[in-house]
């Protein structure tokens, strides 16, 4: 099992506060570095405000050596595509290869109206996601020299030089996550490099899991994205650690436990993220709440990763 570090910075950090726990990642091993992409506090303050995604992994493209980074997930309201492919693709170079694109339709209602940005139906929004998906990954994959034209219902593009080109080819991974039934696996079947369940119970990932596996069958994709999950991380040292770390970020230790999250002693986060493993996940994104508490990630590292593989 791969672990991540996870990180929602629009609950309340700066820029240093995320380099100090990227770096910390990196130096401890961890496979990646990911960030959310959202522009509002979900409870709190947020203070001192939120960051940009892209503006962020910008930076850390060049602080950072050997860490891979992305979102969880970027969405799809927020840019449109063809400035969001320029971006990504510049992100990937400035890291030499190392960027990771989670791309998602749009679902916090709240934030868009708190920063003047259009909010249209689900269903507008999927359509809008889908053609992203398509405009983004056709740019990224146009035979350098060439032109790239699409004729969508939300977005045309005319005679576009496709540039520039990300380092990893044919694309940087393409990360697509939800717990739709129908258009999610569809659209992950079609586009994903790899397939995240955010937040769930253990028993309840790997039937989305085969909703993809299937959704990939029918289109003839012979190999389905590999797949991860999302969970909130508590571990320390004993049961008094635990409860303090849970106490810092407002949580209570038995609702993460119920809910699927990686929490407990060392021992116990090697079962949790063992089940994981068992449902289907060769990946998972640990959710880290308490961005000062550096000896947390490098506890995880330490104690609990070396018995992962």
């Amino acid at each position: 099992m791969r672990l991540v570090i996870f990180t929602e910075p629009q609950q309340g950090a700066t820029h240093d506060d995320l380099a100090k726990v990227a770096l910390t990642a990196e130096a401890a091993g961890y496979d990646g570095f990911f960030r959310s992409d959202h522009y509002l506090a979900m409870g709190g303050s947020g203070e001192p405000g939120p960051t940009d995604a892209w503006v962020t992994l910008g930076a850390l493209a060049v602080q950072t050596s050997t860490i891979r980074l992305g979102t969880l997930v970027t969405s799809a309201t927020f840019r449109l595509p063809g400035p969001l492919a320029i971006a990504v693709a510049q992100v990937d170079r400035m890291s030499g290869g190392r960027i990771e694109f989670g791309l998602g339709g749009g679902w916090f209602e709240r934030e868009h109206s708190a920063y003047g940005i259009p909010f249209p139906t689900v269903g507008e929004r999927f359509d809008r996601f889908e053609e992203q998906l398509e405009i983004i990954t056709g740019l990224w994959s146009t035979p350098a020299g060439r032109s790239f034209d699409y004729q969508g219902k939300h977005y045309q593009l005319i005679d576009s030089p496709a540039l520039p080109k990300p380092v990893q080819s044919p694309r940087p991974p393409v990360i697509i996550g939800g717990h739709g039934k129908k258009r999610t696996p569809a659209l992950a079947a079609r586009f994903a490099d790899e397939f995240n369940v955010p937040f769930l119970k253990v028993k309840d990932i790997a039937p989305l899991y085969e909703r993809v596996r299937a959704a990939s069958t029918e289109i003839g994709r012979d190999t389905p994205p590999s797949f991860s999950a999302a969970a909130v991380l508590c571990v320390g040292r004993d049961d008094a650690e635990v409860r303090r770390r849970a106490a810092a970020i407002g949580r209570e230790v038995e609702e993460m436990r119920e809910n699927g999250g990686v929490v407990g002693t060392p021992a116990e986060a090697v079962e949790i993220i063992k089940s994981y493993g068992k449902a289907g996940a060769t990946r998972l994104f640990l959710q880290v709440l308490d961005l000062s508490d550096l000896d947390h990630v490098e506890l995880v590292a330490s104690a609990v990763a070396p018995q992962l593989s």
